[in-house]
């Protein structure tokens, strides 16, 4: 494969030239995606948000797939073909069409699903999470068309569902074959080349074989008792506490570069147990979210946390005798209510990671920062493929989910012409 080339070039300097000119194009583009509700949950339901997104892609001359991961909630992948597709270097442009979910809309103070411009902040749910991504995007590759960019290598386009629930979309699009030389996700960065460290949840579950009324509990705790029966939340309250420990543990022992101390997080994030005050809670399941470093597989992080947690119940006299029950991971929240993202460790020295730095260098006249995402995108998951692969978008994490979510436009403008260097330059000419 041949070296990027330095310093921009005539044709880069009429697709830049494009995109500066088109800023109505790009407010459009991210207004017809925003004003298609895509929130999940539910889900199911952005069907028509990718009809948009196909359409698009069509026009420009992509050969455009499309199949249904869950029912109501298609994949679509545009694939651009390059004069030496195969040999040149190729591109994947990665984004997810589903958006953070709004509730009761009553907080916001602008319509959540229509995009209102207020100087150079665009409102409007997904906006910065990541809406501003895929519309700049998009309006990367139509300026390589509008200007006749003739290039060497594909581009890889894909709009995905499933991203806010843990869900399938990119593992599935992984799994038909997608791949290029270098993938760059489009989701909430600031404009910061990152990567990131990786995610699994788990459920633990701690049940009595036996169920008691409330009136035998006296028996179970006094001595003498003679009943040897426990409260199955209490006994929770007991892992919980190992849980803790374990956690403070990995931040002491534990460090990957660009993250600070204390980013090996173990949450206990939800609780469910007990079935009413007149009976013995019999059974208790505990939903934890574990963050974890880049390398680290999340296999390997699930088996420290389950041995830790089985050491500190076999101190117990009665979890000893009912030891916990672990089940981890999981395709989607929605469906079966686990989610696994693997991590992205980030390569600045990688050739394509140092053209999207020089890119982002030349546009933005200041260089990118570099570092490592406090949240967690489908960058894993193409990662996790083999792809070289780098985060990098408009928007700020502190606006994701937020109410009143807002994008500067003049991140979603410099996120399009930074993609449309790299297109170019990347994929050669």
């Amino acid at each position: 494969m041949d070296e990027p080339s330095a310093g921009p070039d005539a044709a880069e300097s009429a697709v830049d030239a494009w995109i500066r000119a088109h800023r109505a194009l790009l407010v459009r583009t991210l207004g017809d995606l925003v004003e298609v509700p895509t929130p999940s949950p539910p889900g199911r339901n952005t069907g028509p948000a990718q009809a948009l997104v196909r359409a698009r892609l069509e026009r420009l001359g992509c050969a455009v797939d499309q199949w249904d991961v869950y029912p109501g909630d298609p994949d679509v992948v545009g694939v651009r073909r390059g004069l030496r597709s195969g040999e040149a270097r190729s591109l994947l442009l990665h984004g997810h069409i589903d958006v953070a979910e709004v509730g009761d809309p009553s907080p916001w103070s602008r319509p959540p699903f229509r995009l209102t411009v207020e100087g150079d902040r665009a409102y409007g749910r997904g906006t910065a999470d990541m809406k501003g991504g895929l519309a700049a995007g998009l309006v990367a590759l139509e300026a390589v068309e509008a200007c006749g960019a003739r290039l060497l290598g594909d581009v890889v386009f894909e709009s995905v569902v499933g991203e806010e629930q843990g869900e399938a979309g990119t593992a599935d699009a992984c799994a038909r074959g997608y791949r290029a030389d270098l993938a760059v996700a489009m989701d909430t960065s600031g404009l910061a080349v990152q990567g990131q460290g990786g995610v699994v949840t788990g459920w633990i579950v701690v049940e009595s074989p036996e169920t008691f009324h409330d009136g035998l509990r006296g028996r179970m705790i006094h001595a003498g008792g003679g009943l040897h029966g426990a409260g199955a939340i209490e006994k929770m309250c007991r892992l919980i506490a190992a849980l803790g420990d374990l956690e403070r543990h990995w931040a002491v022992v534990l460090q990957y570069p660009g993250f600070p101390p204390g980013s090996t997080t173990i949450n206990p994030a939800v609780i469910e147990g007990g079935r009413h005050p007149a009976f013995v809670a019999d059974r208790c399941a505990l939903w934890i979210t574990v963050h974890f470093y880049p390398d680290r597989r999340w296999e390997e992080v699930a088996q420290e946390v389950e041995a830790f947690v089985r050491a500190a119940a076999a101190a117990d006299p009665w979890l000893a005798l009912h030891p916990p029950a672990f089940r981890w991971g999981g395709k989607s929240m929605l469906v079966d209510r686990g989610e696994v993202f693997p991590p992205v460790p980030l390569d600045p020295a990688h050739p394509g990671v140092a053209a999207l730095l020089r890119a982002h260098g030349e546009i933005a006249g200041a260089p990118a920062a570099v570092g490592m995402s406090r949240s967690v995108s489908d960058g894993g998951w193409l990662a996790a493929a083999g792809m070289a692969t780098a985060i990098y978008g408009p928007g700020r994490l502190e606006q994701a989910h937020a109410v009143d979510e807002w994008v500067d436009l003049r991140e979603v403008e410099t996120a399009a012409r930074v993609l449309a260097r790299l297109m170019l330059r990347w994929c050669g000419t």
